[in-house]
């Protein structure tokens, strides 16, 4: 991904956060102030969807569930993309929590469809052969 140099003014408190959060990571400034913008952006673009830190990373989630938009979305393939049967299978998640985790699909089908590959490739054998103490 190509990167632009671009003088930005921020409130020193905000700068000392996002130092804390790089210096606790090991990570740079730079990244972890790239990352933040980003999930800035997305969460502009998709209301309903926030991110959190997870096992792997930080995730997109729907907000006030514990549920990953890759999950809801794994569900909408497995039925045919049938969004009825979507709202079946999630009975209890509300009209606009629904078309938030469609909207960020449709915006991020990369990001989703690689994480739902990355869960498909998870098998009895691969956790085995990765972590052998579990069996």
């Amino acid at each position: 991904m190509q990167t632009i140099q671009k003088s930005l003014r921020i409130p020193q408190k905000t700068l000392k956060e996002i130092e804390r959060m790089a210096r606790e990571s090991g990570r740079e400034f730079s990244t972890v102030a790239n990352e933040l913008l980003e999930e800035a952006l997305r969460m502009q673009r998709c209301p309903g969807i926030v991110f959190t830190e997870g096992t792997t990373g930080r995730r997109a989630r729907i907000a006030g569930t514990g549920l990953e938009v890759w999950e809801i979305i794994a569900t909408y393939k497995s039925v045919g993309e049938k969004v009825d049967r979507l709202r079946r299978a999630y009975h209890w998640l509300s009209e606009p929590q629904i078309r938030s985790v469609l909207g960020y699909y449709r915006a991020y089908p990369e990001e989703i469809d690689r994480l739902i590959q990355q869960n498909e490739e998870i098998t009895h054998r691969h956790v085995h052969e990765r972590y052998p103490f579990l069996s």
